[in-house]
């Protein structure tokens, strides 16, 4: 080869090693450069293609991989691009944007699904990446949009984020033009390609519309919408459904009555054609809209022949699977509406029980599902007597449907049992039925354990475990009074009579039998899984479940105490429903420390600690319910919260007595004046408990003016006609009276000797005692202020009466007697004999 020849294939390699490089083949390029250096190294291209790759000799690495990938359709470098942009911090802007325009010049790379990620993965790291599409976009919006779309789902998600993302665009005026332009470019692939792309299509669609209904939404005509309609079909996908449902609910959300209009007249005439699949379109549009425009659906339902209208339909095209489903699904969904339900019982029952009785794969569940809507369940407390027999029996042959299914390995009969039998255990024989059959509830505690990721089926287990343990609520003398005269007012009509199976007694033995099957343990297991609805059920079975007492050891061992305060813990919500679950959780928590011993179920070194437990038990007495229910306060959260916060106060350590002290000390001295007797026994036990430790004799007996005022409540207390009260009220002033300042403030009321001394005179001898104990405190005082007391004692009468209170004294109890001795000799300098 001569000079001349060597020099020009030198050059063309050199040229050739740079595009290799620039590409990201840098193996390519050094082979090139190698071979150019070997023909020619004085050439003075070579040498400034060697001085220009050797410069460059770092060319980004992304740029590198995404060059390999494109251009070598090099798969692993594709990966490693993807694994360059999670790993990687900020990537310099032209060199995302040069890799931008790279992967997606070519729309036919593979695999395909990796180049969408390699898009979507640079339009999410870069801002100057968006910044550059979004120009694009603005300049030429089809050719963009259909270049980026065609790549995948990913990258067409991707536009949509672009197009609602301010900061990429230089003025508003502009993203508003992309966001329209890319919105109509979506409704075109809509109608475009039918199914095949309706999933990617839709979910632009709905993005778009949920963040800008207002001016978007007026975009969509009869024929778009029609199409949107046409993709509620329930054998599509259920994430193209999802889609289509979510853009169906924002369109009629501000369309309003043109969009209602558009319904009305979609479902209807679809239905007239009488064609499968245009039943199929019509039905699967009607069970989609019921929930979004209830109002306007169940019209359309209810309109004269169209119900009766639908068997000889379903009739006639007997044994078309797909018409068959489409058709449950729409009735299981009018069931939403009353007047819905009787029109379905009335007209399709016997279509219904056909089909539960010879239907194949899961239609039979979901016709059971849907009687047991219709059937009009009796509800709990309401007289059973006159309902049709037949109706019973259909009831039983839906119970034993629904066992059945909830064995079947088949999920969606799982979900169908559940669902059917969510509706039938309102009734008081379904659940006796239920509560009988121990493998029937390990079957349910078994689905509920293994439902974490599925909420409804969560949902549905635990409205059935609602209905089996709730008790008929307790009503107040004025709710019965008003019960009786609605009573008289309907005179003419048969007496409601309480069902004997929704007694209490029944309930409790139907909360054991749940209790006993593991409830408990299968709240604790899906307990980080639960939805805000289910978490609000969940707490309420949890109250029913801790209102027995013997109950409570149960559901300590199976870790309710813990759950209860980390679902409290966890509901952060301010709705009426997040408040109430609170407020429940912390109820049904109270009731379990009442019971049990405080420190077995948190340990003083575990986590959490004992004290967490003060406020939400707290939140029972200074939060009220009536502020998100009707009627009057009911106390008995109050007066339980008190009964274990007593529990809690008398833990060794001192801590919870502290915490309670320093928290709630204003409310607990309102609550020694309460009007309840039940609750004010409460709170002075609590108190007792708390003058126990020097945080509780500080708030009694520091001599301060708050301290005294408390402590004159107690005297009053220890007066009060309640012996419960009066005898905590004693113990507490038993343990106060040792101090000096607190017998300086029972000297200072002109009847405080003579309520210790009537202490000393009660029948019930523990009263006694804690008068004894605090007539000898006082006498026993050192100084002036004991001087005083023994005057003021004496002066009261105390020595008649603490000597003929040790005359009388059994002799066996010389606990007493030691006392009354005591008690004398300290006021008689032991100069009065004694027998």
């Amino acid at each position: 080869m001569s000079h001349k020849e060597n020099n020009d294939r030198a050059a063309a390699l050199a040229a050739e090693a740079i595009e290799h490089v620039k590409s990201g083949r840098a193996e390519n390029g050094s082979r090139a450069l190698r071979e150019a250096v070997s023909l020619a190294p004085e050439n003075p291209e070579v040498k400034a293609a060697f001085l220009k790759i050797q410069s460059e000799d770092s060319i980004h690495t992304l740029q590198k991989l995404c060059g390999k990938f494109v251009l070598e359709q090099d798969e692993g470098a594709g990966k490693e691009a993807l694994s360059y942009l999670d790993r990687s911090g900020e990537i310099p802007g032209h060199i995302a944007q040069e890799c931008l325009e790279l992967v997606t010049k070519e729309t036919k790379v593979e695999p395909r699904d990796l180049q969408d990620e390699m898009v979507a993965g640079l339009l999410r790291e870069s801002m100057a990446a968006k910044s550059a599409l979004a120009k694009r976009l603005l300049e030429a919006p089809t050719t963009t949009f259909v270049q980026i779309y065609e790549i995948g789902d990913k990258s067409a998600n991707s536009i949509a984020e672009i197009v609602l993302t301010p900061s990429v665009w230089s003025k508003e005026s502009d993203r508003q033009k992309g966001e329209a332009d890319v919105f109509q470019l979506f409704l075109a692939k809509l109608l475009e390609v039918g199914h095949d792309y309706d999933g990617r299509a839709l979910k632009g669609i709905a993005r778009l519309l949920a963040a800008d209904t207002g001016r978007l939404h007026p975009m969509i005509d009869e024929d778009i919408f029609d199409a949107i309609l046409c993709s509620l079909d329930y054998r599509l996908p259920n994430e193209v459904r999802s889609q289509a449902t979510l853009a169906t609910a924002k369109y009629l959300e501000l369309s309003e009555a043109k969009g209602h209009a558009y319904v009305c007249k979609f479902i209807p005439e679809r239905i007239r054609k009488g064609l499968s699949e245009d039943l199929v379109l019509a039905f699967s549009a009607a069970a989609a809209v019921f929930p979004i425009m209830p109002t306007q659906a169940a019209a359309m339902f209810l309109t004269e022949g169209f119900v009766p209208s639908l068997l000889p339909l379903l009739e006639k095209k007997n044994g078309s699977i797909k018409v068959e489903q489409a058709a449950l699904n729409m009735l299981s969904a009018a069931c939403i509406d009353n007047a819905c339900r009787k029109a379905i019982k009335k007209h399709c029952t016997q279509w219904l029980q056909q089909v539960m009785n010879t239907g194949k794969d899961d239609r039979p569940g979901l016709a059971a599902v849907i009687l047991a809507k219709v059937l009009d369940p009796t509800m709990p407390g309401k007289d059973t007597v006159g309902k049709d027999r037949s109706e019973d029996n259909t009831v039983d042959n839906l119970v034993s449907m629904f066992k059945k299914l909830l064995s079947d390995p088949r999920e969606v009969n799982k979900q169908s049992s559940i669902e059917g039998l969510a509706y039938a255990s309102i009734q008081p024989p379904v659940k006796e039925a239920l509560v009988n059959d121990r493998l029937f509830l390990a079957r349910l505690m078994d689905l509920l354990k293994a439902s974490k990721f599925q909420p409804t089926v969560t949902f549905g287990a635990l409205t059935v475990i609602d209905h089996l343990t709730r008790y008929l609520p307790v009503l107040s003398d004025e709710q019965k009074k008003m019960d009786q005269l609605k009573a008289y007012a309907n005179a003419s009509k048969p007496a409601n009579k309480p069902d004997p199976r929704e007694d209490d007694a029944a309930v409790t033995q139907r909360c054991k039998a749940v209790l006993d099957a593991g409830a408990v343990s299968a709240f604790v297991a899906i307990a980080s899984h639960l939805s805000a609805a289910s978490t609000a059920i969940v707490v309420n079975i949890m109250l029913s479940l801790t209102r027995t007492p013997s109950l409570r050891g149960t559901i300590a061992q199976q870790g309710g105490a813990r759950f209860l305060l980390l679902k409290y813990s966890a509901i952060v919500g301010t709705s009426d429903t997040d408040k109430h679950a609170r407020y429940t959780a912390a109820h049904a928590l109270a009731r379990i420390l009442i019971s049990r011993d405080p420190t077995l179920l948190f340990p003083v070194a575990g986590s959490p600690p004992l004290t967490s437990t003060i406020r939400p038990i707290l939140s029972l007495i200074t939060e009220s319910l009536t502020d998100i229910s009707e009627g009057p306060r009911n106390l008995l959260p109050t007066f339980e919260a008190l009964l274990a916060l007593t529990n809690l106060a008398s833990t060794p350590t001192g801590e919870a007595a502290e915490v309670i002290v320093r928290l709630a000390l204003p409310t607990i001295e309102d609550l020694l004046l309460s009007n309840n007797t039940m609750v004010q026994r409460a709170a002075t036990e609590l108190v007792c408990n708390l003058a126990n430790f020097a945080v509780g004799m500080q708030a009694f007996a520091d001599g301060s003016p708050a301290a005294d005022r408390r402590l004159h409540i107690l005297l009053a207390l220890a007066d009060a006609e309640d012996p419960a009260t009066r005898k905590a009220a004693g113990g507490a002033l038993a343990t106060l009276t040792g101090f000096q300042s607190a017998v300086r403030g029972i000297l200072k009321r002109e009847r405080g000797v003579d309520i210790l001394l009537g202490l000393c005179e009660d029948e019930d001898e523990e009263i006694v005692h804690r008068g004894l104990v605090c007539v000898l405190n006082l006498v026993e005082m050192d100084g002036s202020t004991g001087a005083e007391a023994r005057k003021k004692v004496q002066d009261r009468g105390g020595v008649p009466v603490l000597r003929e209170l040790v005359e009388g004294m059994n002799q066996s109890n010389t606990v007493l007697r030691d006392l009354g001795r005591n008690v004398l000799r300290e006021l008689t300098g032991g100069k009065i004999p004694l027998g």
